[in-house]
């Protein structure tokens, strides 16, 4: 029968040897960007933006940003009395 020391010490150990392994599984890991800086024009392309008419929705949102001043956050500067 274990006793509680030998009980204890096993459990750090076991404990210790699970995280050393997650370490060293983490370690041959090679970590690289998805997107190479060359193939970034390619997602840059005005094709992939989410909008259908870039210059309607950029004044759509200035509009929503004038009439109500808790919206923003999308880059533009002025508060909501509609006074840049």
């Amino acid at each position: 029968m274990r006793t509680k020391l030998q009980s204890r010490f096993l459990f750090v150990l076991g404990r210790s040897l699970l995280a050393a392994a997650a370490l060293a599984a983490l370690g041959a890991c090679h970590m690289e960007p998805w997107v190479k800086p060359y193939e970034r024009d390619h997602l840059a392309d005005p094709v992939m933006s989410f909008d259908r008419d870039p210059v309607s929705s950029v004044y759509t949102d200035h509009v929503h940003e004038v009439r109500e001043g808790s919206r923003g956050a999308t880059g533009s500067a002025g508060g909501g009395c509609g006074c840049n």
